[in-house]
């Protein structure tokens, strides 16, 4: 009797734990997104090529991830976007962070 209940159980907790390590898999992925955009809006606003904006952001976010930057007017928006953890659960929702930063005077006058 034991052994049909544990067939029932172990796929329901293999199944659990699955979920919950891709849901803190996410939130890695998330806080990461946040800290490369941070430092990337930080970048540009100090007025550093685009170029280099990007890198700096690839550098700290979750491999794969989709970097823009928007220049309008005086400010400056960064935008990162993780890829899905995993394949097999890809109805979970990607990390993606976004952050607008003003540009500094000096970057404003072109200046590097």
């Amino acid at each position: 009797m034991a052994t049909a209940e544990l067939a029932v159980v172990i796929p329901a907790l293999v199944a659990v734990l699955a979920l919950c390590l891709s849901g803190l898999g996410l939130a890695v992925d998330q806080i990461r997104a946040v800290d490369a955009a941070r430092i990337a809006a930080r970048a540009a606003a100090r007025g550093e090529p685009v170029d280099a904006v990007r890198e700096l952001a690839q550098q700290a976010a979750p491999p794969g991830s989709d970097v823009t930057v928007d220049e309008a007017g005086d400010r400056v928006r960064v935008t990162v976007t993780a890829p899905p953890r995993t394949r097999y659960l890809s109805a979970l929702p990607r990390a993606s962070a976004s952050v607008e930063a003003v540009l500094e005077p000096a970057a404003r006058m072109g200046s590097p």
